[in-house]
């Protein structure tokens, strides 16, 4: 949970948003990496329509409560294996990313299906790209 907290703080944050769009535009791999670890970016402008900022913000907090919520859903028999544990603080992440894309699609105010289905294929992206940082947290956490 903490590492998915750090993860939206520190690279959804307006500083970092900026200068991944000014520095990360190229065709590598970390370019790439760096590009959709801002994904659930709570920087928005000021004359953007309410239903857009509400819809950013939003996004950025609900990938934290979705990670959390399928953290315990999907791990709530702990088998002990690291394997199962990386798995599924990678999937957690990977799916609260895609919910998240969904809502914010329903929200925004061009909420057209390309659109939202736009949205939910970057926030599964987002998940696969940073969840397994989540998924590197969830290891050996303790058993509830």
């Amino acid at each position: 949970m903490i590492a998915v907290l750090v993860l939206v703080f520190v690279f959804g944050s307006p500083p970092f948003g900026s200068w991944a769009a000014d520095n990360a535009n190229g065709t590598g791999a970390l370019d790439l990496f760096l590009s959709v670890l801002a994904w659930p970016s709570w920087d928005f402008t000021l004359d953007a329509p309410a239903r857009d900022v509400l819809a950013m913000v939003l996004r950025a907090v609900l990938v934290v409560i979705l990670t959390a919520a399928f953290l315990t859903a999907l791990a709530w028999p702990r088998t002990g294996n690291a394997g199962a544990q990386l798995l599924t603080g990678w999937a957690s992440v990977v799916f609260a990313g895609a919910a998240a894309g969904l809502v914010m699609g329903l929200i925004q105010s061009d909420a057209s299906a390309p659109a939202v289905f736009a949205l939910i294929s970057s926030g599964a992206t987002y998940g696969i790209f940073a969840g397994w940082i989540v998924g590197l947290a969830t290891l050996r956490a303790p058993s509830r």
